[in-house]
């Protein structure tokens, strides 16, 4: 499992894109971990799955709603990780209204999430191989911490604890 202190696996995450631009074609899009988070601070949170009902009344929003603080506690960019495909991800985006607020990053594979060693096996209630929930910063591509939700909880992978790490 990924450690504070380790850094983020060399993986390729997809996001998907409505618009083009930046390089970028519509739909989606290769993002190579390593790269993207090289030089930036960046707010990392991954989740069991688009579309359910902790991920999308809380955890996305409150991302979403400490957009502002976040970035004047110095992080560069939010990243939502999820096991789903880039297009889920991509309709989960316009749902929760995130563009420009929260890059939401497909693991289709679930590379990343095998890679960070956070895999969560909801295959007996029809969800399959799924992400654990949980939240890291990010330092230049280095994890300098690491919040990691117990089975069915909610209480330290939030926003509001991601902004005291922040500031700290």
């Amino acid at each position: 499992m990924i450690n504070i202190g380790d850094n983020l696996p060399s993986a390729t995450l997809m996001e998907y894109s409505d618009v083009e631009g930046g390089g970028c074609s519509i739909g989606p899009n290769p993002v190579d971990v390593a790269k993207a988070a090289a030089g930036k601070t960046i707010a990392l949170f991954a989740l069991p799955g688009a579309f359910t009902p902790t991920c999308s009344a809380k955890h996305v929003p409150g991302y979403v709603q400490r957009l502002d603080e976040l970035k004047a506690a110095g992080v560069d960019e939010i990243w939502c990780v999820s096991v789903n495909d880039a297009f889920v991800m991509g309709a989960w985006a316009r749902d929760q209204k995130t563009a420009g607020k929260v890059r939401m990053l497909a693991d289709g594979d679930a590379n990343f999430t095998k890679a960070v060693g956070l895999t969560l096996d909801l295959t007996g209630k029809g969800m399959g191989l799924r992400s654990n929930r949980y939240s890291m910063l990010v330092k230049n591509g280095k994890v300098a911490s690491l919040n990691i939700e117990g089975p069915g909880k909610f209480e330290v992978s939030d926003a509001a604890t991601m902004l005291a790490q922040a500031k700290a």
